[in-house]
Parts: C-alpha cells; sequence; structure tokens
C-alpha cells in the first residue's frame, strides 16, 4: 500500500482518477471553488501544481466518490471490515478461527512503529509559508480542513493514549500573531477534549501535533467514530496496509509518513476567537471563543503536497467520507446499543440535526398490539452516547419484517408518519446541548431534542394528493404536498418568537377546524421562501431546510395542541416553523465574481473542460 501521499496520487493519475492543474491558482477563495464545480459534476481528484505565492502542491478531492475511495484502499478494506466486526464480536473468531486468520495478522502490523525524526526528510518553515487556502467569501481567514490532529493523555503519556482527530485549524487572520499563533477549533464530544481538561487541571499546556499528508488511511482514521479502545493509529496502519511511523522531536510527535507537521502548546484556558467558517451544514460558523495554539515549529517535506477539501450545503466531499465510514463500520455503533439495528445520520440535513433509527420491541411479545417503550429506552441510549448524542431529531421506528431500511430516508419517513399516534409519540428534550455548529438554538452548543417514537401497527393512510382545504387558507401561500403526509406552505417571515406565539394560535384554530380534512396529513413545514416545484432535488431540500433551521421546543408547535401531565401532545398534525430566524448563521453563498474567474479552467480546451 501506499507510503506517502505523492504515491498515491501517481497511482490515481495513472489508473484515471487524477487530473493535473498547471496553470496558477489564488488560494484566495478560487481553489475552493475549482473544488466545488469539479466535485458537483463528480469529477476526478485535483492536483494543484501552481499555487499564487506558495512553494508547494495542494489535492483535493481525493475521497469525491465511494470508486475511488475503494480504490485507494484496495484490499485492505474488506480486512479493516472484519477487524472491526471482530471488535465488536470476538467470539466469531473463534467460531471461525479460518477466516479471521488475516484479519489477526493484519491487526498486528497495524501496531504503530518508532522511527527517527532525521530519516523523515523534514524541514522547518513558517506557517505562512503554507498553502493559505480561504474557502468562503466571510471565511475569518485560511484554514486547514484535513487536518490530523494529535493529542496525548497528560495522564497516560504515549501513543496508546492519543487521540487522532480532524478538527479544524484557522491559520491566520482575526488577532491570531502571524506564525506564531494558530485557532484549534473542536466541538463538543471530541477526544482532544479530556485531554485538554486534564491538562488544564495539571495546570499544564497540552502538547498537539497538527499532522497534514500522508497516506489516505490517516486522514480516514481521523474522522472515523472507533469503537472503545481501538486505537486511531492501530486503525491508520490496518487500513493503509502499513504501519504507522512516528518518532519524537522536543517532546512533540511527528507523523513521520505526513507532508507537514505543526507542533503548538495550548495551554489553560486560554482562547481567542476563531471564524467565521463555511461549514458542513450549509451555513457558516461564527466567531466564536476557541483554544489557542502557541506555534512552536512548522515541518515540511522537501516536495510536500496540501490535501484539502471544502465543506459546505452536502452533499460535498465529507458526503462520500461518510458514506466510506458505514461500508467500514456496518453495524459496530448499533451492537453498542442493545436491541438497536439501524441507525442513520442524515447527510442531507447536516448530519447531527435528524438521526433516524431502527430499535425493538420486546418488552411485551406476549401482547398482540403494544405501544412504543423499548425504543424509548433505546432512544435515551442513543441520545447518551457518543456523538449521537447532538442528535437533534431522532426518529425511531421498531422493527418489522419488510420495514424500509433507515437509509431509504423518504420511505422511513412515511413508514413512521403511518405509525405515530401525535398524542403520545412525540417526546422533547430541553435545555440540552445541540451541534456546535447548529445555530437553530438558544446559543453555542444549546438548544433542544425531540425523540419521535413509531410503534408497530399502522394506524393511518397518508395523503399522497394535497388536500384542498389548503387552498382555502389565507394565512398561507404556495403549499406543496412533500411527501405523503407532509404539506409544506410560506407565510410571512419570522419577526419575533413573541408576534410567532399569535400567529400559530391563528393558524393552529384556522387548522383545528379543518381537522376532518387533515386525517391523512401528520407534518406542516413552514417556511418563508421556498421553490419546492421548480427544485430538482425537492425532498434533499425539505431535510436541509426543515431540520438545519428549527429548534424543537421552540419551533414545533401542534394542531390541537396540548400539555397533559408534563406531556406534549397534539390532536391533528405538527407543525414545524422553519423560517429563517434573526440569530440563524447566514447560509453559504458563492461569490459570482470569484466563478467568472474559475470559468477559464472550464472552457473549450481547457484542463477542466469535460466538468464545466
Amino acid at each position: 500500500m501506499y507510503k506517502s501521499l505523492s504515491e498515491c496520487l501517481l497511482d490515481l493519475e495513472k489508473n484515471g482518477h487524477l487530473v493535473r492543474i498547471h496553470e496558477e491558482v489564488d488560494p484566495e477563495l478560487e481553489m475552493a471553488a475549482i473544488h466545488l464545480r469539479v466535485f458537483e459534476k463528480n469529477g476526478p481528484a485535483l492536483l494543484f501544481e501552481n499555487i499564487k505565492g506558495c512553494n508547494y502542491k495542494a489535492a483535493s478531492n481525493l475521497f469525491g466518490d465511494m470508486k475511488r475511495s475503494r480504490f485507494m484502499f484496495g484490499s485492505t478494506f474488506e480486512r479493516m471490515q472484519e477487524l472491526v466486526q471482530l471488535r465488536n464480536n470476538p467470539m466469531q473468531a473463534l467460531k471461525q478461527p479460518l477466516r479471521f486468520v488475516s484479519t489477526g495478522f493484519a491487526a498486528l502490523k497495524a501496531l504503530p512503529k518508532k522511527g527517527r525524526f532525521s530519516s523523515a526528510g523534514f524541514k522547518e518553515i513558517q506557517v505562512s509559508e503554507l498553502p493559505l487556502i480561504k474557502h468562503w467569501p466571510m471565511d475569518g481567514g485560511a484554514y486547514v480542513t484535513l487536518p490530523q490532529v494529535y493529542s496525548e493523555d497528560p495522564e497516560q503519556p504515549g501513543v496508546q493514549h492519543s487521540n487522532l482527530g480532524m478538527y479544524r485549524i484557522q491559520l491566520n487572520g482575526n488577532d491570531y500573531q502571524s506564525n506564531k499563533e494558530i485557532g484549534l477549533h473542536y466541538q463538543i464530544h471530541r477526544g482532544i477534549g479530556v485531554h485538554q481538561n486534564k491538562s488544564n487541571k495539571k495546570n499544564t499546556p497540552l502538547k498537539v501535533s497538527v499532522f497534514v499528508g500522508g497516506p489516505p488511511s490517516h486522514s480516514l482514521a481521523a474522522v472515523m467514530p472507533l469503537p472503545e479502545g481501538m486505537s486511531e493509529l492501530t486503525f491508520a496502519g490496518a487500513l493503509g496496509g502499513r504501519r504507522f511511523r512516528y518518532a519524537y522531536k522536543d517532546g512533540y510527535c511527528i507523523s513521520l509518513d505526513a507532508d507537514f507537521v505543526i507542533c503548538g502548546e495550548v495551554h489553560p484556558y486560554e482562547n481567542k476567537e476563531e471564524g467565521p467558517f463555511g461549514d458542513h451544514l450549509g451555513y457558516y460558523s461564527l466567531k466564536h471563543p476557541f483554544p489557542l495554539m502557541r506555534v512552536h515549529k512548522v515541518y515540511a517535506k522537501e516536495n510536500g503536497i496540501w490535501p484539502f477539501t471544502v465543506v459546505g450545503r452536502p452533499p460535498q466531499e465529507d458526503t462520500a467520507f461518510g458514506a466510506l465510514i458505514h461500508e467500514i463500520s456496518g453495524d459496530a455503533i448499533p451492537k453498542e446499543i442493545p436491541g438497536v439495528r439501524e441507525i442513520h445520520a442524515v447527510d442531507a440535513a447536516g448530519v447531527h440535526p435528524l438521526l433516524l433509527a431502527r430499535g425493538s420491541e420486546r418488552y411485551t411479545p406476549y401482547l398482540k398490539h403494544t405501544i412504543p417503550a423499548e425504543i424509548l429506552t433505546q432512544a435515551n441510549h442513543i441520545l447518551g452516547t457518543g456523538q449521537l448524542s447532538l442528535a437533534k431529531y431522532l426518529f425511531i421506528a421498531a422493527e418489522q419484517n419488510n420495514g424500509p431500511d433507515c437509509h431509504e430516508v423518504e420511505l422511513f419517513f412515511e413508514h413512521v408518519f403511518e405509525r405515530i399516534d401525535l398524542k403520545r409519540d412525540l417526546h422533547f428534550y430541553t435545555k440540552t446541548s445541540i451541534d456546535t455548529l447548529d445555530y437553530s438554538g438558544e446559543g453555542l452548543n444549546e438548544g433542544s431534542k425531540l425523540v419521535v417514537a413509531a410503534g408497530t401497527e399502522k394506524i393511518r393512510e397518508l395523503d399522497d394528493t394535497l388536500p384542498s382545504v389548503f387552498n382555502e387558507c389565507t394565512l398561507i401561500s404556495e403549499p406543496v404536498l412533500l411527501m405523503k403526509g407532509v404539506v409544506a406552505f410560506k407565510t410571512k417571515g419570522f419577526y419575533n418568537y413573541t408576534d410567532t406565539q399569535l400567529e400559530m394560535q391563528e393558524l393552529k384554530s384556522w387548522f383545528k377546524s379543518k381537522l376532518n380534512a387533515l386525517q391523512g396529513i401528520v407534518q406542516l413545514v413552514i417556511y418563508d421562501e421556498h421553490n419546492f416545484k421548480s427544485s430538482a432535488h425537492p425532498f434533499r431540500d425539505y431535510l436541509w431546510m426543515t431540520y438545519t433551521r428549527s429548534n424543537p421546543s421552540h419551533d414545533v408547535y401542534g394542531v390541537g395542541e396540548f400539555i397533559e401531565n408534563k406531556h406534549w401532545g397534539c390532536t391533528g398534525p405538527m407543525i414545524i416553523d422553519a423560517r429563517k430566524k434573526p440569530h440563524h448563521a447566514p447560509e453559504l453563498k458563492k461569490d459570482a465574481e470569484i466563478e467568472k474567474r474559475i470559468q477559464r479552467f472550464f472552457n473549450k480546451g481547457a484542463v477542466l473542460q469535460k466538468w464545466g
């Protein structure tokens, strides 16, 4: 397998998976814009060979589709699937020992290997010499978007208790001192946070190393949600078919196969404003205090290549990352939660805002008809498990024969909507944590959750045409049936929650008078603007707009809503207010002038004409 990123890129090029761009490209928005356009057309990996103001090359779109990812990992792909499977069910090795012989050898070969720093060919450079890529117009500076951020447990130092994560790094801008300070953005439920917490208690700085480049298995290891006790470095070695090589320099761990390494210290409670940054929910994450990393030294290989990606409204390259992770890990996560058969974080809704799950109802097998019980226990377990706890909306259904897969999102929604009792099956969690990047809540990391639990019995037929009653309502405009049982419409824009309460009261009263006409409608969604009728992907638009722009405790209402013994329910359809709110972050929009400038790469005869 690959010893370096350059070796991987040569192999991709040889097999038609990569295109070189020789013409000078500006890292200020141009490189990102080119990447976005090529990705949209399902294009190849890109190698930028002439970056304005920089002596290094950069590569992007390496993981842009599953075909390319499978090609890069080759035969180790299936071995990694077996290794994760074996970690979650070790008894399989006893039942089928011959099947897992090669997997065992792969795991042994994956053990990190210590080497000598002097053998790696690094030279010392400055942060300003790196490819300083700015991705979106409102970004606060240049960012590292495919970093492997390494830290060690202060109480148990060494690679055995290390954490390797992908936490974005701001290289310049804001109040950072050039070449001396960079921003380290990490969100809640991240391993590095545990390490920094321990360092803070000891009142000592946390040494952090940022690896950039190296074999592609190293990048994937940094985002892989591994089972408890499995090291990211071991995973990187097993997936790459080559042991992770490292050394120590000035007390910092160095990846000997990385193309670049930034070393520095994070001191207790020392923060600076980081951001804005165009992020993977399709909006900017705004300026907030995040850990400051004091730069110690920056190292680069002589012919180092800088990998990067561009995140934005899904789908993007990180969507393919997610698909790759799912294919490798399979049912690893569900096996950690008894009774859960499947979990799917919906990429089109920004991942954390919307989670789907299939569970089991085994509490009362002696009863023919059951209500959600065990799946509520499972929902609590899901919302208490690692990054799954960041889910904002969780739709969970009891497993049935021939029930839809969670990845068949529209069919799964239909299945749930046919079975939920709106008076009983909506369960709110208020004043709790949500994804750091989700600005629909009450503050950074603060919001609410809604569990929608569906039993096994079908209790209604969903309307598959728009009921005529919606055209009679003067309070709304442009009603559209988005899918069976779900109607979208427009009202005037959101102003504040006080006015909204009055607006909703009027709207709920009108629909309550028409309940007989709404028996096949479960969900009403309010927008201030939509173009569902002309959209190429109306259901995808519904997922993104609805679940990223609403906070359950504040934005979910119901026709005939009531509170009984502190339980909220409604007798008619639930209503989600998905209008833009003043506290929401701006959504990402391309720069028209930059789009004109990069057209030269897509004109007739140009290197990227095919993907123009």
